[in-house]
């Protein structure tokens, strides 16, 4: 992945991005994502591109977005140069690329997937190529005992073994030891951050796997920015999006990010299978998912059932399917 911006990269950074260098503060006027959104539409509608607004004849394209936004807004955004500057050496510095809807390098996954909603701005680290390759999504709760530790491990082990990605939040619990496993086991990972890119990049037991390729941390959030909760539960899409089946290895029942992904991949988004651990206790969370229309994991224990288990899609429907109902059908390419 270049390091350089384009320049309809440079001009989302400004309009959308906080640009957080040192200790400076985030603009107010930032557009906010439904905003951008439909700048963004009416750009294309116009035949028209981000980095036109930064174009010395930019004032009518300005005028004619003014009934969207305010183009002395868009003004004041556009006229953060410097700041922007100040970021992307700082970026630049980490080994931290940015990518934007806009340009050819964004995850293709992402923008045909989630088509509008994919993030405006993608800001990485690692081996670009993995987010497109699909795998298996293992998410699951902060808080767990040490048997579902060492279950989420044993995922991400056969996840190496069978040489698909895993697709993981990065959060502590289900989601790093489903990783951990994973990489130490030689395989590839896809995290999607929802907050410390920056200090999650520089972590001593992940710049090595960074380097030899195997993994790479993304985020739809300033690097430095701190958790938040409305992020957290942002990001669930883009994991979802990233694979091709999600496993739910544990989940607390109507809270929390776990289960308000899941629910979103059931009942709105069917972009992959939903699975959840059939294995062992479950409670009502997970049995709760299945009732919305998750499948039980079949308890893959070779490559190649797990292979097979990837190999299914979504078929829309109009309402949530009985519990012993498949709402998925084969798929030729599990790609």
């Amino acid at each position: 992945m270049s390091m350089s911006l384009s320049p309809n990269t440079q001009a989302i950074l400004l309009l959308t991005a906080p640009l957080i260098a040192g200790r400076s503060e985030p603009s107010s006027d930032l557009l906010t994502p439904g905003e951008y959104k439909r700048l963004a539409r009416c750009l294309r509608d116009k035949q028209r591109q981000p980095a036109d607004l930064l174009a010395l004849d930019a004032k009518e394209l300005l005028v004619e977005c003014q009934h969207l936004i305010d183009s002395d807004r868009i003004k004041r955004l556009l006229n953060r140069g410097f700041l922007l500057s100040q970021a992307t050496d700082r970026w630049q510095t980490r080994a931290i690329w940015v990518v934007s809807r806009a340009d050819g390098e964004y995850p293709r996954r992402l923008k045909t997937r989630l088509k509008e909603d994919a993030p405006p701005v993608l800001y990485g680290c690692g081996e670009a190529a993995i987010l497109d390759t699909g795998g298996l999504a293992v998410v699951g709760s902060r808080h767990v005992d040490d048997a579902m530790l060492e279950y989420a491990q044993g995922i991400g082990q056969l996840a190496a073994k069978a040489r698909r990605t895993l697709v993981s939040g990065g959060a502590r619990g289900i989601d790093q030891v489903a990783m951990r496993g994973a990489l130490e086991g030689g395989g590839k990972v896809a995290g999607v951050l929802a907050d410390s890119l920056e200090r999650t990049a520089m972590n001593r037991e992940h710049r090595k796997f960074l380097m030899d390729g195997q993994l790479v941390l993304v985020s739809p959030y300033d690097p430095v920015a701190g958790f938040n909760v409305g992020h957290a539960m942002q990001r669930n899409k883009l994991i979802y999006a990233l694979a091709d089946a999600a496993l739910v290895v544990s989940s607390d029942y109507e809270k929390g990010g776990t289960w308000a992904g899941a629910v979103e991949q059931l009942e709105k988004l069917q972009l992959v299978p939903v699975y959840v651990r059939s294995s062992g206790e479950t409670g009502m969370g997970l049995d709760s998912l299945r009732r919305k229309g998750a499948l039980p994991w079949p308890n893959p224990e070779t490559p190649d059932d797990l292979t097979e288990a990837l190999a299914v899609e979504v078929s829309p429907r109009k309402a949530a399917p009985r519990q012993n109902e498949l709402p998925f059908s084969v798929r030729e390419d599990p790609k």
